[in-house]
């Protein structure tokens, strides 16, 4: 332990620690514009510097190291004057008029102006070179508001290992994008959107969808019905001022009900419709391989995540065949509304209108997918994402905290527990675990409360087995088998993953893979700002929504059963793979 004294507090802190880190440690905020927790510190920003008793100039904070005895100020005239003659500097160069900006009120570079007591442009001059990017499905690009801070560089390379952003050009001219100025749809970005949840300012964000939905609930003529996916719950109540992890479910129902939407349904319901496909194909691979009846690809990997599935179609098109077949929740949703529901109901195809709440933007992408159409329409209309619905409430004048608890409607709105904690990283695997270890044993998942404790942890890699005694007959041939499973959150973790696979270096037999840093909970399409003191916030919320439910394995849901006894008939049914199951193909990389 190391002994230094920032702002005449003694304190004592590990060897390698930053100075932005020991002062957090001890309550001393020092604001920065570009730094990431976890992930390696640029300085890029310089908003962070302090004064280091003996050092000729100001240090970044986020990149120099505490020193036995330092004497640290952060707080001097020096400081002071330095950080806003930075920030008045970005101010400058800044193309944004804060009017219209849709990140008013909610940027990181206006409250730290507000902060520092700036109120007028001391510096005139030119502008940053401004590139207007709508090329995506997601996400929508203004270089003119960039500062440079490359937050997005960071969790593009270091999270994801895509690369699909970097530093064009050098000094003022420098543009942060794809390679040589190109548009995003050239490069292999699987539009996840962490840029844009980490983005400080303007420059990057979820491509809006609000007025489209707008206008489709003004439509008479329309019947429009809304999903809400299970990590909106425990994140949307941030929108209106309630700390990370509040459970909003009830609230939510209430004022989806109040913008108009016909009928309010839940993502969680086809989260366990997935759970039965998806169990059942992984049950399936498995007797194929162990009784040698035909050919079976392991490991499966899970198919939920559409930011996941596109880094395969990039990167791995060699191992597509590993991917589940199974549609991800959302998509299934649509599918099932369109043809299921709209049967029950009769209501027209044509005029149903079908909107998913979710915590990702790649949610907008995968609903674009031109497969995507198994109902005869297209299954998903439009994507929103937690902040858009967030906007869309304050437009509507929602008083969100004064709503009462309102349930969601049927046959699309029961779920199970296991539905829920699709949210969390782990929480796909766990799911499936409690449905699988169940059908082919008789008896319930043998972890305490069917927590499997192994897997819910924010490490970027887990893994675990679970052996498998006295099954029954049908599965008779399981007897003694060990299942092992891994779970990988940040498509860097998942690579890592791969390579133990392709190395023989490692043996599963199914692995779930998230996007997101904590899964869907800390989507590129949740209220910022997301690290993971709020992710985890969020992750126990999920669990306790799970803990609260009447049922607690998909196979329980008695709407889950319903469907298969009125429409679908089987699990991998006919019906089931013309609905609910897609094939993918291989991208090309610029």
């Amino acid at each position: 332990m190391l002994t230094a004294y920032i702002n005449n507090q003694e304190i004592q802190v590990p060897e390698g620690t930053t100075i932005l880190q020991a002062a957090s440690q001890h309550g001393i905020r020092i604001p920065t514009l570009c730094y990431l927790e976890n992930l390696q510190a640029i300085g890029a920003c310089r908003v962070c510097m302090v004064e280091v008793e003996g050092a000729r100039n100001l240090l970044a904070s986020c990149v120099t190291e505490v020193k036995d005895g330092m004497n640290i100020k952060t707080n001097t005239r020096r400081v002071r004057e330095a950080r806003r003659s930075v920030v008045e500097l970005m101010l400058s160069a800044h193309d944004g008029d804060c009017q219209t900006c849709e990140r008013n009120d909610d940027c990181e570079l206006q409250e730290l102006a507000r902060e520092l007591g700036i109120r007028e442009l001391t510096f005139t001059g030119e502008k940053r070179v401004k590139i207007e990017d709508n090329s995506t499905p997601a996400l929508s690009r203004d270089t003119g508001k960039c500062i440079s801070c490359q937050r997005c560089i960071a969790v593009c390379n270091q999270i994801q290992g895509v690369d699909a952003l970097a530093p064009q050009d050098r000094g003022f001219t420098t543009v942060i994008g794809p390679a040589f100025c190109s548009t995003l749809d050239s490069v292999a970005c699987v539009q996840c959107g962490q840029c844009a949840a980490v983005c400080p300012v303007g420059a990057i964000s979820e491509k809006d969808h609000v007025d489209d939905v707008w206008d489709a609930l003004d439509d008479p003529d329309k019947h429009v019905v809304v999903q809400t996916a299970p990590a909106i719950r425990a994140a949307l109540g941030e929108c209106f001022g309630e700390d990370p992890g509040s459970l909003v479910t009830g609230k939510m129902v209430a004022a989806l009900r109040r913008l108009g939407f016909d009928r309010v349904f839940d993502t969680n319901f086809t989260a366990d419709l997935t759970i039965v496909e998806e169990g059942n194909e992984l049950l399936t691979r498995l007797k194929q391989t162990l009784t040698g009846d035909g050919q079976a690809v392991l490991p499966q990997f899970t198919s939920c995540c559409p930011g996941w599935i596109k880094y395969m179609e990039y990167f791995y098109p060699d191992m597509l065949e590993n991917l589940s077949t199974c549609k991800s929740p959302q998509q299934m949703f649509g599918a099932v509304a369109k043809t299921y529901y709209a049967e029950q109901t009769g209501v027209n195809p044509e005029n149903l209108y079908v909107v998913s709440i979710m915590p990702c933007t790649a949610k907008k992408f995968e609903c674009e997918r031109e497969e995507m159409t198994d109902s005869g329409y297209k299954d998903v209309d439009a994507v929103l994402t937690t902040r858009e619905l967030g906007r869309m409430m304050q437009q509507a004048g929602i008083e969100f905290d004064t709503l009462p608890e309102e349930r969601q409607d049927s046959p699309l709105g029961n779920s199970s527990g296991a539905a829920d904690i699709f949210a969390n990283t782990g929480g796909v695997m766990e799911a499936a675990l409690r449905t699988a270890y169940e059908v082919v044993t008789g008896r319930e998942l043998p972890f305490d409360d069917l927590r499997v404790e192994p897997i819910e942890s924010l490490d970027g890699v887990k893994a675990a087995s679970v052996s498998i005694t006295d099954p029954v007959e049908e599965w008779s041939f399981l007897d003694g088998a060990t299942l092992n499973i891994a779970v990988a959150h940040g498509l860097e973790n998942a690579n890592k993953v791969i390579q133990q696979v392709k190395n023989g270096e490692a043996e599963y037999h199914f692995v779930e893979v998230m996007t997101c840093p904590g899964g869907c909970i800390g989507g590129g399409g949740q209220p910022r700002f997301t690290d993971d003191k709020a992710r985890q916030r969020r992750i126990d919320a999920i669990f306790k929504e799970d803990e609260q439910k009447e049922h607690r394995k998909s196979h329980e849901n008695p709407e889950i059963v319903q469907i298969y006894q009125d429409f679908l008939s089987e699990p991998l049914g006919h019906k089931s793979h013309e609905l609910l199951h897609t094939e993918y193909t291989e991208r090309e990389v610029m």
